[in-house]
């Protein structure tokens, strides 16, 4: 295949840096325009993905701590698993403020006073990153009450976001959906001697009727995507891909079911994986003009000289994408955030 088009740069959400006035003006100096939607670098309360998550949910009436001794995850988020009172109906959950369009507007202004400043290009969008629902409820519940957990955990953040359509410009904001605890569903991952199951049958199928779902509550005129995601715990996925197989029927089946427009999805690429085998079975994808594909071949390790190998290997299968990291790197060490996004300059500069 001949030489791909390399369009531009993802980031995924997470960067660490004190604040989003820090995240966005090292995003604008040194990615300029490279990047048509920056994220706040989920600062705060969000420096470790949806941890915080579980402590908010354990505030509705019905939900209570497994009861065993506690297990912190570093030392400050409870990871034992909530489940229902016994006896306690599902659907009359009412959870508190999940947090999302709180940080969402907070961070907005910040993005606007910056933009009108000259200091952020303007047509520039401010991305919020938002977790799914199975995601969330398939990390924090206990197994038996997952089902029964996820339609009113769903309509909480979907009540989120409509506070978000309705205080940021449409014409300003993209939505991403973090799709990343499906794949160890898909791949049926053992963690702590437990085999992760989804609650629902054919479990493909399920991950694309709500990922279609969730886009479906994206308005036009406002962007949506999607993080396509193998973990990140510790900076290491809960498995390492075969190849993007998974990966590639979930993207088709979104594209082919999507009610809207899908404005990018992105993909993780491991770092080993700089073979022409592992972007296989992205070959013959139908890609909208409308949607950017973005693969996540940025690592640290090895640079510009191992970005270039696996863009290589990638265009035996797509003659067209953007670059981006494997995830959020936002639980990486801080020193590593300006060379991280220098890293993205560097490539999309070759």
């Amino acid at each position: 295949m001949s030489q791909p088009h390399v369009h531009g740069a993802h980031l995924v959400g997470s960067i660490n840096l004190p604040d989003a006035a820090q995240v966005f003006r090292a995003v604008s100096s040194q990615l300029g325009g490279h990047v048509r939607r920056i994220p706040d670098g989920e600062v705060g309360e969000r420096y470790y993905w949806i941890q915080f998550q579980s402590a908010r949910m354990e505030q509705a009436d019905g939900l209570t701590r497994l009861p065993i001794e506690p297990i912190y995850i570093r030392g400050q988020f409870d990871a034992r698993p909530l489940m229902l009172v016994e006896g306690y109906d599902a659907e009359q959950l009412a959870f508190p403020s999940l947090g999302y369009a709180e940080a969402a507007r907070e961070s907005y202004g910040v993005f606007r006073a910056l933009r009108d400043a000259g200091e952020i290009a303007a047509g520039t969008r401010f991305q919020v990153s938002l977790p799914t629902p199975a995601g969330v409820v398939g990390s924090f519940v206990l197994p038996k009450d997952q089902a029964a957990v996820e339609a009113p955990y769903e309509r909480a953040l979907f009540a989120e976001l409509e506070q978000i359509l309705a205080s940021i410009p449409h014409e300003d904001l993209a939505i991403q959906w973090d799709t990343a605890l499906e794949f160890a569903l898909i791949e049926q991952v053992s963690i702590r001697d437990r085999t992760l199951t989804a609650w629902w049958e054919n479990v493909i199928e399920g991950v694309v009727e709500r990922a279609v779902r969730q886009a479906g509550q994206v308005p036009a005129g406002v962007e949506v995507g999607y993080h396509l995601c193998y973990g990140d715990v510790e900076e290491a996925h809960f498995v390492q891909p075969k190849d993007a197989g998974n990966l590639a029927a979930v993207l088709r089946g979104i594209l082919t079911s999507a009610t809207r427009p899908i404005n990018w999805v992105h993909l993780p690429v491991p770092i080993e994986r700089d073979d022409a085998a592992y972007f296989a079975p992205l070959i013959g994808l139908q890609v909208p003009v409308e949607t950017e594909i973005f693969l996540g071949l940025l690592h640290h390790e090895d640079g510009v000289d191992g970005a270039a190998r696996r863009i290589a290997a990638a265009s035996e299968a797509l003659s067209e994408f953007g670059v981006a990291t494997e995830c959020g790197f936002g639980r990486g060490p801080a020193e590593r955030t300006a060379e991280l996004l220098q890293l993205h300059s560097d490539v999309l500069s070759v």
